[in-house]
């Protein structure tokens, strides 16, 4: 198990050369424990489709700024076409954006980017028309088809639910994992539940509101130190979960999440432990 950012990450209150916020988000995000790593930008509209060499040369100032894996983020190109920034722009029909985000994708791997995100924020609302959903998954396939060996590529669904574009659609496109927002998308946990096994599957975990509990790794509108505290709350569950002895989760969660009996009665009841001359 692992945790990691999607979305874009709060700059400092302290203002920062770009180079210079950058190496200091890196560096934030690495000391909290997330892997795979961004920059915290985020997906960048604009440059996806104006300047590949821009984007690579942002990746590579985020991995040259840790040991760790660093990822780079991408809007589709299903979502792109649809951005008002998009229409009526030279080269902004879908075919060509499809293309453009190929050649980024390409670049990126061939630079050593290991993982590539892929926005589609827009495919919660392409589910009810079969029309959207057809351009939906045209688009994605045209973008990606054929360099899932080059680099890993997960598909990122935000903002609510996507279950009606259907399983069939979405796990017929050439990704190797893709990352769902269970928070205002609750419903997508019937897409993951028809999931092929060969496929990874991120959930989202933590609210990204300042007031919420910390339950998603989405964190847009935050201040930098309440974001930092959501990330800190992300990796450090994520280390549990993965390493943590029933011994040692017990010690370091709410009592409730990991006993059975405590969860029924809504207070610490450990079990009664075997002792000589006691029927249990």
């Amino acid at each position: 198990m692992f945790a990691t950012l999607i979305g874009a990450y709060p700059a400092p209150r302290e203002p920062l050369a770009p180079d210079d916020a950058v190496r200091g988000t890196v560096a934030e995000l690495a000391e909290a424990g997330l892997e795979p790593i961004s920059d915290g930008r985020g997906a960048e509209r604009a440059a996806t489709l104006a300047d590949v060499e821009r984007i690579v040369a942002a990746w590579r100032l985020a991995a040259s700024a840790t040991d760790r894996a660093v990822k780079q983020a991408l809007v589709g190109p299903y979502s792109l076409a649809r951005h008002p920034a998009s229409r009526g722009a030279p080269g902004a029909n879908p075919a060509t954006i499809a293309e453009s985000i190929r050649g980024t994708i390409e670049a990126l791997a061939a630079a050593g980017c290991p993982l590539i995100e892929i926005e589609e924020p827009a495919a919660v609302d392409a589910g009810g028309d079969e029309g959207e959903r057809r351009r939906f998954g045209d688009a994605l396939r045209a973008a990606t088809t054929g360099l899932g060996d080059a680099v890993h590529l997960s598909l990122v669904i935000t903002g609510g639910n996507a279950n009606a574009i259907g399983a069939a659609t979405l796990f017929d496109l050439p990704f190797s994992s893709y990352a769902f927002d269970l928070i205002a998308g609750p419903d997508n946990w019937r897409l993951i539940a028809e999931a092929p096994g060969d496929r990874g599957i991120v959930c989202g975990a933590l609210d990204p509101s300042a007031d919420a509990a910390d339950r998603r790794e989405r964190l847009v509108g935050l201040s930098h130190e309440r974001a930092h505290a959501k990330v800190e709350v992300l990796a450090t569950a994520a280390r549990l979960a993965s390493t943590a002895s029933p011994e040692e989760l017990a010690a370091a969660l709410d009592p409730r999440a990991v006993d059975i009996r405590s969860a029924a009665t809504g207070r610490y009841s450990p079990a009664a432990r075997n002792q000589p001359g006691r029927r249990l």
